[in-house]
């Protein structure tokens, strides 16, 4: 197949760039392989939604997408669903595309279901056809799809899986999400997507035009701590994960608390104002988190 290792490699080394470790190095090395291969799957179904694939249609022509149709994500997205459904065929020829045969042994090792997966695309698909978010609950929705699908998965991979774990994933996995839109306020918006809940927007007197500028007023940065308070509250909310397990887990789920909450503290540290560029938490700064909350101390 076309150039089928450089489009692998393209997605698998944005993984070093990524705010929240993906499969660090004092896993269990079966433990990296499989997350790796999830990560691989999650990168590159945002990388078709947000139209950063590697130039050159090397993805489009692995997942039998025709050049006229390459850079139309939507089809882009359908035919990434099809080859996933190739994952779970297992009377069928296997899937197109290097990154989801890497995920294909992972999928079986652990018996995991689509629904993850699906959530993810279907998140994208939205991504293409919603823009702006009316209400708080509207952008939890939007969460259960585009983030809260990958704290599953590696629960699952983890073999960890209970219910009041995955709740409390789940109430990471939204804060983090909503963290990465208060860095990435201008960048989204340079994309015509914006995050902030439009009822809150009114309620804290911004309009679209205020996001546009280059630093922010009091009015944004008022409505940017109030959403950072929300993220706190939930991360603080799904902080017991972290105590609920053991070992070499308990310090992969601490990190992923730990960055969220450094994030959060390197936004207030610019006071709240993130239309710059998006505030970034320094090395001390994320330890001294992770040690809060290996300790439990939200």
């Amino acid at each position: 197949m076309p150039h089928a290792g450089e489009a692998e490699r393209d997605t698998l080394d944005k993984a070093a760039a990524e705010n929240f470790p993906v499969a660090p190095f004092f896993l269990p090395r079966a433990w990296r392989t499989d997350l790796m291969a999830v990560y691989g799957f999650a990168r590159l179904v945002d990388d078709i939604g947000d139209g950063d694939l590697a130039p050159g249609g090397a993805d489009a022509r692995l997942l039998g997408v025709s050049p006229a149709d390459a850079e139309d994500r939507m089809v882009l997205l359908d035919a990434f669903e099809a080859d996933l459904r190739r994952v779970f065929d297992r009377s069928g020829p296997g899937p197109r595309h290097p990154l989801l045969r890497r995920l294909q042994p992972t999928v079986r090792r652990h018996t995991l279901t689509p629904d993850p997966f699906l959530g993810l695309i279907a998140a994208n698909r939205q991504d293409q056809l919603v823009a702006r978010y009316e209400t708080y609950d509207d952008l939890l929705a939007y969460c259960e799809l585009s983030a809260n699908p990958v704290g599953r998965l590696v629960l699952a991979v983890t073999g960890t899986s209970t219910p009041e774990r995955i709740r409390r994933s789940d109430a990471i996995c939204t804060a983090l999400q909503i963290v990465e839109h208060l860095q990435d306020v201008a960048e989204d918006l340079g994309r015509d997507r914006i995050y902030l809940p439009a009822a809150d927007m009114k309620r804290f007197h911004v309009q679209e035009a205020d996001l546009a500028m280059k630093t922010g007023g009091a009015s944004v940065r008022a409505l940017v701590a109030y959403e950072a308070q929300r993220a706190r509250d939930l991360l603080n909310e799904g902080a017991p994960l972290v105590g609920s397990v053991h070992g070499r887990l308990k310090l992969l789920l601490a990190g992923f608390v730990a960055g969220g909450g450094a994030a959060i503290r390197a936004i207030a540290a610019a006071e709240y104002d993130v239309l710059p560029g998006p505030p970034k938490p320094g090395k001390i700064q994320l330890l001294r988190e992770v040690g809060v909350a290996l300790r439990g101390e939200g």
